[in-house]
């Protein structure tokens, strides 16, 4: 843990930037701008757009860093997608997506100073170990505001995202597993999770019978004592392995950009653009 930095600024933090970032998954704009880059539906698309940071990748590295997606899924759109496009077309395309969402919503706010605290919280976090992150990091800044305020809210998802695939790893999950785990916390049902994520109804229950035999569901799918715990015990280590940046920027700074995000936050909860539940574990507005 970073010393002096709450574990709820982290978890906070997250929440907040979050649905920035999140918009380029659920606009329109995005799957008119992939299918323009020449890919196949918005599941080759999502896979290629999302890993063509680290370069025209082969399916088994977007299996490993994006962690929770069945392998026939991935392996239905990668190593294909490079034969449609190149990783620059389908990153461009993204950014545009990403630009015209964000265009849509904030109107005319000015998100100049917010764009200067999350590049500076962004500047905080370290690549060791972070492949997803270290590869966006790699790529330039964007001029206008809108464009780097979602470059510095991708950079800092997902250098999360890679320490909560640590910390479920560590937990001794594999990907189906934590989506039932998830699911046993009160996030999305089984069926949006197979709809979402592509694993079968043979396997969810084969990672139910694997939990339930390690002791953490019961008969009825619920968690017990030992596996709410565990499972609580990956959010908490993956808001600590989260915290990097948020300390980087201080309580005054994190607090400042939550006031100057607020309006922008709103503003998508409003747009309806962004659904409650997701398959991002992001929780409603509050």
């Amino acid at each position: 843990m970073i010393p002096g930095m709450p574990i709820a600024t982290a978890r906070r933090m997250w929440q907040r930037i979050e649905p920035v970032h999140a918009l380029v998954y659920f606009t329109p704009a995005t799957r008119e701008e992939f299918a323009a880059a020449g890919t196949k539906g918005f599941w080759m698309g999502y896979f290629a757009s999302r890993a063509a940071a680290m370069g025209p990748v082969p399916a088994d590295v977007v299996i490993a860093t994006f962690f929770n997606f069945a392998p026939r899924s991935v392996r239905r759109a990668l190593p294909d997608a490079w034969t449609f496009t190149t990783p620059e077309r389908i990153l461009a395309a993204r950014h545009r997506a990403a630009a015209a969402a964000l265009a849509e919503v904030a109107g005319d706010l000015d998100l100049h100073e917010a764009v200067g605290l999350a590049r500076r919280a962004a500047a905080g976090c370290r690549p060791a170990g972070r492949p997803l992150y270290a590869a966006h990091a790699a790529l330039p800044w964007p001029d206008e505001p809108l464009p780097a305020l979602w470059h510095a809210t991708t950079l800092l998802r997902e250098h999360r995202g890679d320490g909560h695939v640590a910390a479920l790893v560590a937990a001794g999950l594999d990907g189906c597993e934590a989506l039932v785990t998830a699911t046993a916390a009160g996030a999305l049902d089984k069926e949006s999770w197979l709809v979402a994520r592509g694993w079968t109804d043979e396997e969810w229950e084969g990672a139910v019978a694997r939990l339930q035999a390690r002791g953490w569901l019961d008969e009825t799918g619920a968690f017990t004592a030992e596996g709410r715990a565990a499972r609580e015990a990956v959010e908490v280590r993956t808001d600590e392995l989260s915290a990097e940046p948020w300390s980087a920027l201080g309580e005054e700074g994190c607090a400042r950009l939550e006031a100057l995000l607020q309006p922008l936050l709103d503003r998508i909860s409003r747009s309806g653009t962004l659904p409650f539940p997701n398959p991002i574990g992001l929780p409603p507005p509050s």
